[in-house]
């Protein structure tokens, strides 16, 4: 018997509906044993027109026979998956109802955040002291990802990339994170930080989970100002009517982006 690997699939379908993906689903299920395929769940973003699929396969090109004899909506993109780098970006693997409407989007927004200077904490500070401010700012960024609803996923040398279902929530922490850091004790050594956002698709761009938004969020947080919260246009429109600020910073030229990519700047020393 072969090994099993874990798959995500994308399905490009414009006008798609909860109850036909739940109805196409069903019909994976009654075919998926003739491939040695098992789906675990699906996505749906109808105001996107994309379904994405994650299924235990022995290869991708089982994914894509179960769903061409089961109903002909073959994926547009298959890539494979580490499960624990789905559930970092997306949540607990949640199983669907066979047969009931699943409408929960993969869609997320990204967040990553940066010590200002941090290379050179430990020539200004000392080994202890300079450990102690990281230690401290992590989890300050921990504890706002945590209570705006989001997942941290990864470590990014002295920063945190985490990630959420709403740009409202990303944009609620990145706030409260500068609030809390700039409210810390006078007597403590500063700390600056710098926060990038983006937001996508699971396999939106470059074949791989969540790759262009977590690359565009980087490239936003390294150009960012210190103490300050960056984020693209996507995200303006995304959280347009919720209460934030965004000042236009103009167009940067960012590594991996073929056209320069307007940048957004959101004051959050007297956001709501």
């Amino acid at each position: 018997m072969s090994a099993m690997s874990t798959y995500m699939d994308r399905h490009n379908l414009p006008g798609v509906t909860p109850e036909a993906v739940a109805d196409a689903h069903l019909k994976d299920l009654w075919v998926q044993d003739r491939y040695g395929v098992r789906f675990l769940t699906y996505w749906v973003d109808q105001d996107r027109g994309t379904v994405f699929c994650l299924a235990e396969a022995p290869d991708m090109e089982s994914v894509k026979l179960v769903h061409d004899e089961a109903h002909g909506l073959v994926p547009h993109d298959v890539i494979e998956v580490d499960p624990r780098s789905v559930t970092s970006f997306l949540g607990a693997i949640t199983e669907p109802e066979p047969g009931t409407p699943w409408a929960a989007s993969a869609f997320r927004t990204i967040m990553i955040t940066d010590i200002v200077g941090s290379t050179s904490l430990i020539d200004r500070l000392g080994d202890v002291l300079a450990k102690d401010l990281v230690l401290e700012v992590d989890g300050v960024v921990r504890q706002q990802v945590e209570r705006f609803s989001g997942r941290t996923v990864d470590h990014t040398g002295d920063g945190v990339m985490s990630s959420f279902t709403s740009a409202h929530d990303a944009l609620s922490a990145a706030v409260a994170l500068q609030r809390s850091i700039a409210e810390r004790d006078s007597g403590k050594p500063e700390a600056q930080v710098r926060v990038g956002l983006a937001a996508g698709e699971p396999i939106a761009e470059a074949n791989r989970l969540f790759g262009a938004a977590v690359n565009l969020a980087a490239r936003m947080c390294a150009a960012a100002d210190p103490a300050t919260i960056w984020a693209p246009s996507a995200i303006r429109e995304l959280a347009m009517g919720k209460g934030f600020t965004f000042v236009d910073r103009g167009h940067a030229t960012m590594k991996g982006f073929p056209d320069p990519v307007q940048v957004f700047e959101v004051p959050w020393a007297a956001a709501a």
